[in-house]
Formats: structure tokens, C-alpha cells, sequence
């Protein structure tokens, strides 16, 4: 009798564990353009606590970055920049999202008032305009391109 109830607890402990595992897999499971944008608002947090190395994850190593003056960094220099205060950033708040995904590319247009003093200038607020060119490699999203500019 104790053999029948240890094999029937261990069987509805089993079917409890898959249950609970599959809802969670549900719970956490993020389309395609919900992981692109999560990467566009955990790359502002990383810029702004200088976390470079979660940061540089959200990125190919042959990243580049156009800056609005025409300004190309890339991935490491672009990093350092953060890192030694070159790049300051304070905040940003998202205005606007936009996600256009054609298999294993997409494009990211994003709006955000950023507020950062940058090469040495002032602190001050932007408008700032952000397209992120993305591709899809062993299912992550990648950033391989940035192009920066003002609305």
C-alpha cells in the first residue's frame, strides 16, 4: 500500500512540475518584436548605469554606430566612450517605437527624450532618433547598426 501512494505522489508531483513549468515557459515566452524592443530599452539602462559589458551582449562585434554629426564609432570604441565618460547619459524616456521584421532582420526606429552630456558639452535633453539594424543569430536579437539623429 505505501508502494501504490509513493508511486501515485510521485506521479501527480511530475504532472505538477510539468504544469507549472509549461505556464512558466508561457509567462516568459516574448515574440520576436517584444525581444527587439526590450533590447532598445535594456541598452538605455545599461548606457546610463555604464554597464558595457550587458551592453556590448545586445550587440554583433562588428557594430556600428553613425552619430548625428556623421561620426562613426564602432562597437569598442563606442563601448569606451561610455565607459570613460566620453558618452554621459542620465535617462531616457520612450516616445515612440516602431519594429518592421522581415525573417532573420529587422529594423527598430525609436523616438526617446535622452538627456546626456556627450564630448565634452553640456548637459542637455534630445530628441533623439535612434534606427537600430538587427539580425536574428541562434535566436537572439543582435544590433549591428545604429543611426543616430534628432525629430
Amino acid at each position: 500500500m505505501k508502494y501504490i501512494i509513493f508511486i501515485l505522489l510521485s506521479i501527480i508531483g511530475v504532472l505538477l512540475y510539468s504544469k507549472d513549468d509549461k505556464q512558466q515557459n508561457n509567462d516568459t515566452y516574448m515574440t520576436d518584436k517584444e525581444q527587439i524592443l526590450q533590447t532598445y530599452k535594456d541598452m538605455y539602462s545599461f548606457m546610463v548605469s555604464k554597464d558595457t559589458a550587458s551592453f556590448s551582449k545586445l550587440m554583433t562585434d562588428d557594430f556600428v554606430l553613425i552619430h548625428m554629426t556623421g561620426l562613426r564609432q564602432n562597437k569598442e570604441t563606442y563601448l569606451r566612450c561610455i565607459a570613460d565618460g566620453t558618452l554621459n547619459y542620465y535617462s531616457a524616456t520612450h516616445e515612440n517605437l516602431n519594429v518592421s521584421i522581415d525573417k532573420d532582420k529587422a529594423i527598430l526606429t525609436g523616438r526617446s527624450r535622452v538627456t546626456a552630456t556627450v564630448f565634452g558639452g553640456g548637459k542637455h535633453t534630445w530628441q533623439l532618433q535612434l534606427k537600430f539594424w538587427y539580425v536574428k543569430k541562434e535566436g537572439v536579437w543582435l544590433q549591428y547598426q545604429s543611426q543616430a539623429s534628432t525629430y
